[in-house]
């Protein structure tokens, strides 16, 4: 169990490494998609395992509500309900929580919310939130934060940030009281906090890097900031979380954003980019981004990218996808969704090749303009 750092990009800190869970060993840089009810919106698990994809993320929040973290346990844990074999993390509800904001209270105990389904009231706690996820069974479980917006005031990210800490030390007391509930062991994962302040970030980074987790992660960012204070930040926490420990950045980004922080000493990302701009025919390539609606790729009859191998995207042409999205037909928006997590995945998996190589630097100086070009 745990992450191994296995090498360094010539220059910058991208890093190749792996991180082995009773579930299965995840090759670093990695995506993870985004299976937010349990399944990643429109695909079938069969082609998420075509994909080659070495985990997925789960929310505790949209879990706990529906179907229930108790049903989840029943039936033996996330892995049993939704048939994914592979890997899971779980979020811990924070950021869903930090978007209700007019429906929720936030208090040194706790959150108490409303439910956006059907107006019930719920609290979370740092002890609750390690105990749904704990039902839910995910290998890698998130301890419960406090996500601030951008911009925020400095005097309440810090006080903001303080709590996030006090309550990771009530998820620590209370995970490492309990044994796991399915048989395999879960790693808890701590966060940083304290928005886009230096000073804040490298207090919390320290923090978190003196308990030595197999996993860190960085939260708070890709909340509306520009992109540049976000890789500066990401830089500035990275040289300050411990380097025999995995590193993830919660909820980003584009590609370049991903090419970018990767070599910032980024291991872990997910995002529901891929999906969900799929459905709306946003399709990105390793040329530049396509939307797959313009009337250019009407009679556009080569595939979708050539320099994929997804044989189910790339099965079809950019006229064929287009004219599924044209007659709204559901195949465009699965095939669409497809494609993305394909590129996605071919993305980091191409970054780490790289790493390993020693021509990291050399392949992002290529490629990374032509991420972000509108074709």
């Amino acid at each position: 169990m745990g992450f191994e750092l296995l090498k360094t990009s010539e220059t910058g800190s991208a890093r190749a490494g792996k991180l082995t869970t009773d579930h299965g060993t995840i090759e670093t840089p990695i995506f993870m998609p985004v299976g937010t009810q349990g399944t990643v919106k429109g695909v079938h698990f069969t082609e998420i395992e075509n994909l080659k994809a070495q985990i997925i993320l789960g929310n505790t929040f949209h879990l706990y509500l529906r179907p229930g973290h108790e049903l989840i346990e029943e039936v033996g844990g996330l892995h049993q309900f939704n048939t994914w074999s592979k890997p899971i993390l779980t979020d811990s509800g924070g950021y869903q929580v930090y978007s209700l904001s007019g429906i929720r209270k936030i208090t040194e105990e706790g959150v108490n919310f409303r439910s956006p389904v059907d107006g019930s009231k719920h609290f979370f706690s740092p002890e609750r939130a390690i105990d749904i996820q704990r039902s839910i069974g995910a290998d890698i479980i998130m301890a419960f934060d406090e996500c601030t917006p951008y911009p925020c005031d400095y005097n309440y990210a810090k006080k903001s940030m303080h709590m996030t800490h006090r309550w990771l030390k009530r998820c620590q007391d209370h995970f490492y009281a309990q044994t796991p509930i399915h048989g395999y062991k879960q790693i808890l994962a701590p966060i940083v906090q304290g928005s886009t302040y230096d000073d804040l970030r490298v207090e919390s980074a320290k923090y978190i890097a003196d308990h030595r987790a197999e996993v860190n992660a960085i939260g708070g960012l890709s909340v509306g900031e520009p992109a540049p204070i976000m890789y500066d930040t990401t830089q500035l926490v990275c040289e300050h979380l411990p380097k025999d420990d995995a590193r993830y950045l919660m909820g980003v980004g584009t590609p370049q954003n991903i090419i970018e922080c990767i070599d910032r000493g980024i291991d872990m990302f997910d995002c529901v980019l891929p999906t969900r701009n799929a459905r709306h025919g946003m399709i990105y390539t390793s040329e530049g981004i396509i939307n797959i609606k313009n009337a250019k790729w009407k009679k556009d009859f080569s595939p979708i990218d050539a320099e994929l191998d997804c044989p189910t995207s790339n099965k079809h042409s950019k006229a064929y996808l287009r004219h599924l999205f044209m007659v709204k037909e559901s195949l465009g928006l699965q095939i669409a969704s497809i494609h993305n997590l394909t590129f996605y995945l071919w993305l980091v998996g191409e970054a780490r090749k790289q790493i390993m190589n020693g021509t990291f630097s050399q392949w992002k100086s290529g490629i990374i303009d032509r991420l972000g070009y509108k074709l």
